[in-house]
């Protein structure tokens, strides 16, 4: 027994290797995940007394847990079996389909990097990049809403920034779930989506298995009382106008709604911009007929630092204003309880309806309508300001008065020059100045001779923030 073994060193250091992994999986790391996930609680109940709404348990769950929950789900399963027998392959390899979709879907919630770190940034981002108008009234009318109901804001897509502004605005009111599409799934950035309780899916998957499992994740966590926020449009608006719905995510929730349970109740939540600021990426996509952005990443880190640079130099300010509405709520309990003849339509029509009327007026597509009628330089601001006054009169909602327009419409036309929209000298439109401009003035009805103005709106607008 005391007798000496002779090994090799590269034989002991892997019997100690195996012994230390060995003791981490038994002793330290439960220790550790232990420690972490009562921290977790701790930071979650101190958060859940300043939030309007407490962070749901499902948010919370482990991301394996979660990913179970759905792929052995009676849904899911009846799917892997259709689709086993639609594609000829075994079970056990649709199964794993099934499995991978899920874990490609599931988020992975931190509270941590949701309030410690995304509603931080998104305040400071908005805030820095544009001059905020958000109305107090959209404020209070989402603090009166059923606290026992999912919340689900529904917004037009005007901008990549929309993800930011929603997160800002509803910083106060509890953590958002959203659907971000393929772009996002590249490191580092996939890894801090999750973290913020996103989830990726993937647009235009006609895959009925995968459609399954997103179904159900979006089902479970609304009937869990998971905040989300939703772009019925399904894309970012190429022409400025506020597209008719598409039904994806918004069918998946209608079809899992049960009258019974929590109500749903829709916020429709409306965003306009005078600078979009990837608008000539938009625009050229909408000229090329298809929704192949042409940017690629070194152009957008090209145009980051410049920008930044300039900034910091004094030599530009924010991009203008980011407005947003908030518009009437809709039930989803109360609508289903009228029995339309398709739910799943009606919601998407009332929806963007309330949002089309909601839209708020910046100067930006006011100017932008004037700009394309060729009005004189000596005419334009009293023109503009003619303008405003009509759209206000025909309910339009403007962040800006008339009496505004004199002072504010010299600093936007330096905006336009340095932009080589408009000559140094005149108004001469340059030659991409007219897509571009029509752009802005589409996102606001009434601004041009062929757009009527929309309904009147059902909120009013719009304090600085």
């Amino acid at each position: 027994m005391g007798a000496t073994v002779a090994i090799p060193i590269w034989l002991l250091v892997l019997i100690l290797a195996f012994a230390a992994v060995t003791f981490a999986s038994h002793f330290l790391f439960p220790s550790v995940r232990w420690f972490l996930r009562r921290r977790m609680e701790r930071v979650v109940a101190e958060l859940n007394k300043r939030l309007d709404r407490p962070i749901q348990p499902f948010k919370l769950a482990r991301r394996t847990d979660m990913i179970q929950r759905i792929i052995y789900d009676s849904a899911v399963v009846e799917a892997v079996a259709e689709h086993a027998a639609a594609t000829g392959v075994r079970e056990d390899v649709a199964f794993e389909s099934a499995q991978r979709y899920a874990r490609e879907i599931v988020p992975s919630f931190s509270a941590t990097t949701y309030f410690g770190f995304a509603t931080r940034a998104a305040r400071v981002l908005s805030t820095w990049l544009y001059d905020m108008r958000i109305a107090p009234e959209g404020r209070e009318r989402l603090s009166s809403l059923d606290p026992e109901a999912t919340l689900v804001f529904v917004m037009n897509h005007r901008s990549n920034m929309d993800y930011v502004l929603i997160t800002y605005l509803a910083a106060q009111q509890s953590a958002l779930s959203y659907a971000v599409g393929e772009w996002a799934r590249i490191w580092p950035i996939q890894g801090i989506i999750r973290g913020t309780g996103a989830y990726f899916i993937r647009r235009g998957q006609s895959n009925l298995l995968y459609r399954r499992v997103l179904s159900r994740y979006v089902q479970l966590a609304t009937g869990a009382g998971v905040t989300q926020a939703v772009f019925p449009e399904g894309g970012l608006s190429l022409d400025g106008r506020v597209a008719d719905p598409r039904l994806g995510i918004l069918s998946y929730i209608v079809s899992g709604f049960d009258a019974e349970d929590r109500d749903v109740v829709f916020v429709p939540i409306a965003l306009n911009y005078d600078r979009v600021i990837e608008d000539r990426v938009l625009v050229a996509a909408d000229r090329a007929g298809h929704r192949r952005f042409r940017a690629s990443k070194r152009e957008a880190t090209r145009f980051t630092l410049r920008y930044v640079w300039r900034r910091l130099r004094g030599q530009t300010g924010r991009f203008g204003e980011a407005a947003v509405a908030v518009a009437a709520p809709v039930s989803l309990r109360e609508i289903a309880a009228r029995a339309p003849d398709d739910l799943t339509q009606a919601v998407g029509d009332t929806l963007i309806a309330r949002i089309r009327a909601a839209v708020p007026v910046p100067l930006m597509p006011v100017l932008a309508g004037a700009l394309l009628d060729g009005v004189e330089e000596a005419d334009l601001g009293a023109e503009v300001a003619d303008r405003a006054r009509r759209l206000a009169a025909a309910g339009a909602e403007l962040t800006f008065t008339p009496e505004d327009v004199a002072e504010r419409i010299g600093p936007m036309l330096t905006q336009l020059r340095r932009r080589k929209l408009i000559a140094a000298e005149g108004l001469a439109l340059m030659p991409e100045a007219e897509d571009l401009l029509r752009y802005y003035a589409n996102s606001v009805p009434g601004s041009t001779p062929d757009m009527p103005v929309a309904a009147a709106s059902t909120t009013s607008i719009i304090a600085a923030t």
